[in-house]
């Protein structure tokens, strides 16, 4: 038997939670797990030999004999341990900081439950180990958290871990709702967007009507008015509000760039952008057109060399 053989460490069996990885802590001793490692997280019995651990059987809750590290001992809020001594703070974060998550929590614990979970390593993670017997005032506490109360002072004997529990869960509560309402405004505008494209889908699908073109001037004016001087062949360039409310709209004829201000319900014209007045009677035709009839009266006045511009692209 030579010297190695003195000083190889025994086979060693110890029951201790899993949360991922292939470091396995206890104390300040230390093991890399060998071979496949499991699917999920719980309490597995390791086989540990010098400086490496095969894991073996799976338990579902805390296994007898189980090696238990440092405990301690609170009250639950969601899977956040505020441990006993907490100072009760009025800010909800810095109570919320003093709670650590805990692991492998069971199935129906109640909200202000007492409970008891452990570290196995320094900075290591908290595991559940088991519920705690109450220590008197817990339902009266979520009496007063069930009827909307915010303040746990007409309860008495209420320890300060349990009085920072019931405020962190009552600002929880305000920010769930408050985050349900954002989402149900979210929800309904979401809901008015989509009806609101539904909306211009469908009169955009009637462009080629004049009473769905002026509908749609409400919903989307480019649209109508795309629409309204293809009709009279004429394309849209670009359009903007005015400074009463109108609308500029720059459109191309037969390769020339034109501007005229309609009305961005009507799609009526109220400047055509070029001269339409008769010079006998002084009467000025821009408002007898709209977006559908300005191309034409463009095109008339390009064909017969008529055409003055009042406005320039």
């Amino acid at each position: 038997m030579g010297w190695r053989n003195l000083i190889e460490e025994k086979e060693e069996h110890l029951s201790l939670p899993w949360l991922g990885g292939r470091k396995l802590h206890f104390g300040a001793r230390s093991w890399t797990i060998e071979g496949d490692l499991p699917l999920e997280h719980g309490w597995y019995e390791y086989t540990c030999k010098d400086r490496s651990a095969r894991i073996g059987l799976m338990y579902r809750t805390l296994p007898e004999g189980a090696a238990i590290g440092t405990a301690q001992e609170g009250y639950l809020v969601g899977d956040a341990l505020v441990p006993d001594g907490a100072w009760v703070s009025p800010e909800p974060f810095k109570a919320m900081r003093q709670g650590q998550r805990v692991h492998l929590l069971e199935d129906g614990l109640d909200r202000f439950a007492r409970v008891k979970a452990a570290t196995w390593f320094d900075d290591g993670p908290l595991v559940y180990l088991e519920q705690l017997f109450p220590l008197g005032p817990e339902e009266e506490v979520l009496a007063a958290f069930l009827d909307g109360k915010r303040s746990v002072d007409h309860v008495r004997g209420v320890m300060p871990a349990l009085d920072a529990a019931f405020r962190l869960e009552v600002w929880l509560r305000d920010e769930a709702e408050k985050r349900r309402a954002l989402l149900e405004k979210q929800r309904r505008e979401e809901e008015e967007r989509r009806q609101r494209e539904a909306k211009r889908k469908e009169l955009f699908a009637k462009l080629g009507d004049g009473a769905s073109r002026r509908e749609m001037a409400a919903v989307d004016f480019a649209s109508a008015a795309k629409a309204a001087l293809a009709i009279g062949g004429g394309t849209l360039l670009d359009e903007r509000k005015g400074q009463r409310g109108e609308r500029v709209v720059r459109f191309r004829v037969d390769g020339e760039r034109f501007e005229c201000v309609c009305d961005e319900k009507t799609l009526r014209v109220i400047e055509a952008g070029i001269c339409l007045q008769d010079h006998d009677t002084g009467i000025c035709g821009d408002t007898w057109l709209t977006l559908e009839s300005l191309p034409p009266v463009v095109r008339e006045a390009q064909r017969t060399g008529q055409l003055v511009r009042r406005r320039y692209v």
